[in-house]
């Protein structure tokens, strides 16, 4: 899968879903490492690519902006659960289908995730 992180996303988080073989690209490469959340949310969708961020606002903010919003998953994590994060992470992603994800807002925590889809038209 194609993912675009937000700049809050653990280093590590990147490393590893690039160790798993998905094309990750951050904020930072971007240039976008000090954009708006409107303007990630608006990059991530022109390039095609799930949004991947620990930043809870982007809850309210994707289903504001559902028609024009990509895919999200946000990590809920803190440093001692790093491994316990990434291990539901690759549950998520070997479990649902990216035409799913791109159409949801994401939750993954230590024990779970949760999948709630964005309303469209």
């Amino acid at each position: 899968m194609r993912f675009l992180t937000d700049h809050d996303v653990y280093f590590v988080t990147v490393m590893w879903l690039r160790r798993e073989g998905h094309e990750v690209i951050t904020a930072k490469e971007l240039g976008m490492h000090e954009a708006n959340d409107v303007d990630l949310l608006a990059k991530a969708k022109a390039l095609d690519r799930l949004f991947v961020s620990r930043d809870k606002d982007f809850g309210a903010l994707v289903f504001f902006h559902a028609e024009t919003s990509p895919g999200v998953l946000f990590l809920r994590m803190i440093p001692s659960e790093i491994e316990e994060v990434h291990r539901q992470l690759q549950r998520l992603l070997r479990e649902q289908p990216e035409t799913v994800l791109k159409e949801s807002f994401s939750v993954v925590e230590s024990h779970r995730y949760r999948i709630r889809r964005l309303p469209r038209a």
